[in-house]
Formats: structure tokens, sequence, C-alpha cells
């Protein structure tokens, strides 16, 4: 198969046009360190980053030429009001929620970000008020912890505990005052994919305690067969805000587009009291990437999901004996306690692996998040160096 493509001058214009077929395998290490993004770049040159959520699979071809179509033909400003930033994102969202999932959400509630960090940062900033908790699973994305915490925002934790080979969660009797729940589904550190029964208990607690769901489901397109993702808008779309990038799925988190669906009235009545400038809005090359991921990119997508999928099942036959795994549902990040106290300094030390600590999402030192998001080649160095270290 094809590498990142041959260059067609002919196809749009005079934009050159990018294969769509990639050889998911193709990547070396050698080959990874001339990159340039944070992934890479901040890695020394006898070091392997597993750590930061980038993939290493080259972009679908259909993004490449959406981009190159906009700088030739018009990188002025778009068309679109600012009262309605992103404007062809609402309709393709509603499209592709309809299709994949059968949840039909409004177009109309659908607002542009510039990413989920900002998405959440702008709902908390007007539903809730300093001092006051969020509930939230734990352990957590890290970067949601480092918000709550700016914010003034303590969390309140939902565990997940270890159940047989998966993980579940225990929602508190007391919710400490909170008004919102926000939900990371699928969950990140762990790979968690909910089940519709998880799902409508989250439903009913909502309910009992009229709270606002905010649900992150950016890893929703990486999900691993027979597990099924569920949108929490289709439970109870009048208290949810769905917020979403093509970001992960894609491996375009540099572009910067996100969308927040937002079912719920309170929170639409909340966003009202801002001026429509104040959060930002998304960039034309952000939104042109956007449409083309979400219309045309789901062969590429379906590519990278079966080699995700190896990837993981490859991690449970090869990682240290002792090493406690439980193959995720969904995302490509494994969440690993591997009994080692400052396990991720210890690996980066012995190994020359840099995987991020568990001690970011709220879990003791001896866990760490890897990303195999990554070719064949690199998953196999890396875990020979795990190997021969432990």
């Amino acid at each position: 198969m094809g590498g990142l493509g041959a260059v067609n001058a002919d196809a749009v214009g005079d934009a050159p046009s990018y294969a769509v077929c990639v050889d998911f395998d193709q990547l070396t290490v050698e080959q990874a360190r001339r990159r340039d993004g944070t992934k890479w770049a901040q890695a020394a040159p006898d070091l392997i980053p597993a750590w930061v959520a980038d993939m290493d699979f080259p972009v679908a071809g259909p993004i490449r030429d959406a981009i190159m179509h906009r700088v030739v033909t018009d990188m002025g400003y778009p068309d679109w009001p600012l009262e309605q930033p992103g404007l062809p994102l609402p309709q393709v969202f509603a499209e592709r929620m309809a299709a994949r999932y059968g949840f039909h959400p409004d177009p109309v509630h659908v607002r542009p970000f510039t990413d989920l960090n900002q998405s959440l940062q702008a709902l908390l900033d007007v539903l809730t008020e300093p001092g006051e908790g969020v509930l939230v699973h734990t352990p957590t994305y890290n970067a949601f912890l480092m918000t709550l915490e700016a914010m003034n925002r303590p969390p309140v934790p939902i565990p997940l505990v270890p159940d047989g080979e998966t993980w579940r969660a225990e929602l508190p009797a007391d919710p400490q005052g909170a008004r919102v729940l926000l939900l990371v589904d699928p969950h990140n550190p762990t790979g968690r994919c909910f089940t519709r029964t998880e799902l409508e208990e989250i439903a009913d607690y909502a309910d009992r305690h009229d709270l606002v769901v905010i649900s992150d489901e950016i890893h929703a397109d990486l999900v691993f067969a027979p597990n099924e993702h569920l949108p929490f808008g289709l439970l109870r779309p009048e208290r949810t805000v769905t917020i979403t990038s093509a970001s992960k799925a894609f491996n375009m988190g540099g572009l910067h587009c996100a969308i927040a669906h937002i079912g719920s009235a309170r929170a639409r009545e909340a966003l009202a009291t801002r001026p429509p400038a104040l959060y930002g809005q998304p960039s034309v090359l952000g939104v042109a990437a956007t449409v083309a991921a979400w219309r045309e990119c789901d062969a590429w997508l379906d590519g990278v999901v079966a080699v995700l999928d190896r990837n993981r099942k490859t991690l449970a036959q090869r990682l240290p004996a002792g090493w406690t795994y439980r193959v995720p549902e969904a995302t490509y990040l494994a969440w690993i306690d591997t009994g080692i106290p400052d396990a991720a300094t210890v690996l980066e030390r012995e190994a020359r692996v840099k995987v991020a600590p568990g001690t970011i999402y709220g879990a003791p030192d001896t866990w760490i998040r890897l990303n195999f998001g990554t070719s064949g080649p690199i998953l196999d160095e890396l875990l020979d160096r795990i190997r021969r270290a432990f």
C-alpha cells in the first residue's frame, strides 16, 4: 500500500491531492524522530515517546485535500456570521450522529469551539460557581483535573474500581452540592466504554439530583467490537451537553476544532449571557478538515481501528509478568499498574520509553498511561525495551 501518497496537482485546481490508502505499519522509529510535533520533538534521541495522546498515523488523504483546497482557493474571512461560527459543522455533526449512532441532535443547538478543554471551561464558567464541586469519574483525564483545579471546582469522585477484566463505576450517595456531572465516555485513561445499563444508572442519578451532564465523547469513533458507543444525549437530551471533536480519531489535534451540542436549555440560556466571540471560534482550516473527516474518511478510520485492535492485544501478550493491564474497550490508551514505585520515571530511565505517570490522573505512582497508537515496528521496539529492562 502507499505511504503518505503522491501529489496530483490536477485534482483540486492547483492543490495537490493525496492518496487515501496508507500503510499504517510503515513508520519506523528513525522516520518518526524527524517529526516536529510535541510527541517526538520533546523526546531525547534514544527515547521512544508513548505519553501524549497523538497517534503516529498519517492523516487521511481527503483531510489533506480539504486543507489544501482551502489554502489554494481562499484563506479570507469565512462566510458565516459571528453568531454561527463554523457554519457547516452543525449539520455535518448531526448527520454523522444519526448515521453512526441513531442520535438526532438538533443542528440549531450545536456550537463550535476551538477545542474540548475550552468548551468544558466555558460551560463550567456559566453553569457553576467557584467552590462548587463537579462529579467526575476517577482516575480522570489530566487536562480536566487541571481545569477543575484552576477554576476552583473541586472534583467529586465517581471511583472506577476494578471489576474482573473491566471497571465498575461507584456513584456517590451524596453529590455534595454538585450541579454538573462530567462524563468521559469512552473513558480516558482506562479505555472503558460504558454500557447502556451503566449510562441509564447515571441518567437516573442525574434526574434525582437535577444535574447537567457534560459528556466528553471525543473517543467515540475508536471503540472495539463487540463494544458499542451510546451517546448520552440519546438517554437524556434535555440534561446533556455533548462535547466532541474529530481530532482524536482522525489524528489532527493541532487544528483546534471542536463542537458542543447544547441539549440542556439551562446551558443554552447560560451561554447566551456571554458575547458570541468571548469563547473564540474555529479556523477555516479546522472546519474544512473536520467536515472532510466526518464525511469522507470512514474507510481510513476502519484501518486505524483494526491496527489499534491488534496493538491493544499485543500489549496483553507482551507486557511483563505481574503488570496489571485490562485490555481497553476503546481509545488507543493503555492504563497499566506496573507495581513499580515512580513507574514513569523508572521506565524512562531503564527502558528509554516515555509514558504518562498515573499521578497526573489522580492514581498512585505505580500506574502509567501508555499510548499504543503507533505502527507495529515502533510498538515492537517499545515492548522489546520494556521486556529487556523488566
